[in-house]
């Protein structure tokens, strides 16, 4: 019996998912659907993993890349979303297929004989690299700015002006090269998504920061980082030992 989860914020999409499912499998436990990370993620850190999940990936609490980030799962994913900008990060998890909504139950159809046939491994295959070039965005389509609100005026900042990004009790902030902080009206993981890799670094589950905002890098204990940004009052930002090959790696481009 092939156990199913399926991870989706709105219940019609969940129930027209298990419907277009069905027909595809002969013997199936479907799992009751869950609808955020953090019901996910308690999920997998109480239940057995399920042999396949189908996973929206804006869900109403954050992007869904947070529960892989979270729990380590060798179960295959195919992920449904109504966004293509996602691709490159969908197949950095166990992915087997990256379905847009509304979903075409041909599409649906192809990806369930993928996971079937298991001919299509979690890393990237010349097929799936071919369909990252087509459905990936282009170095110019990252966001070049972003509106932020000023008491009751709104403002729109390029993103070149831009020091780091911070998040504190669920607010998102970004901060300016001349050191002015505004509200951003997004979650800091949606955030993280529309900026180019190149310029941007997420430093920890706090900040994003900009190449030239970065002051002092410090080795700290445990092989950590300590990372001072200009116009920025935080002394303990910390960059975790899983990250500073990455950050290494970045400073080195």
């Amino acid at each position: 019996m092939t156990s199913i989860l399926i991870i989706e914020d709105e219940k019609p999409a969940a129930d027209r998912l298990l419907q277009l499912i069905k027909p595809h499998f002969d013997d199936v436990n479907f799992i009751k659907p869950i609808d955020s990370i953090v019901a996910a993620v308690d999920y997998f850190m109480t239940y057995p993993h399920p042999d396949l999940i189908f996973c929206d990936i804006q869900l109403a609490d954050g992007l869904s890349f947070e529960i892989f980030r979270k729990v380590k799962l060798s179960t295959p994913i195919i992920f449904t979303t109504a966004f293509d900008q996602y691709a490159i990060e969908a197949f950095r998890v166990n992915a087997v297929d990256y379905l847009l909504k509304p979903i075409d139950p041909v599409d649906l159809k192809r990806a369930v004989d993928k996971y079937k046939s298991q001919q299509m491994p979690p890393s990237l295959s010349p097929v799936l690299i071919e369909k990252l070039l087509r459905i990936a965005p282009s170095g110019n389509e990252f966001k070049k700015r972003f509106l932020v609100r000023f008491g009751e005026k709104i403002q729109s900042i390029s993103s070149d002006d831009i020091y780091f990004f911070y998040s504190e009790e669920r607010v998102t902030f970004l901060v300016t090269t001349k050191g002015k902080k505004y509200v951003l009206d997004q979650t800091l993981e949606k955030t993280e998504y529309q900026l180019d890799p190149h310029v941007f670094f997420r430093l920890n589950r706090k900040y994003i920061a900009s190449f030239h905002s970065i002051e002092e890098v410090i080795t700290y204990s445990n092989s950590r980082l300590k990372v001072k940004l200009k116009s920025c009052e935080d002394s303990e930002i910390l960059v975790s030992r899983e990250k500073v090959s990455d950050l290494k790696a970045w400073f080195d481009q």
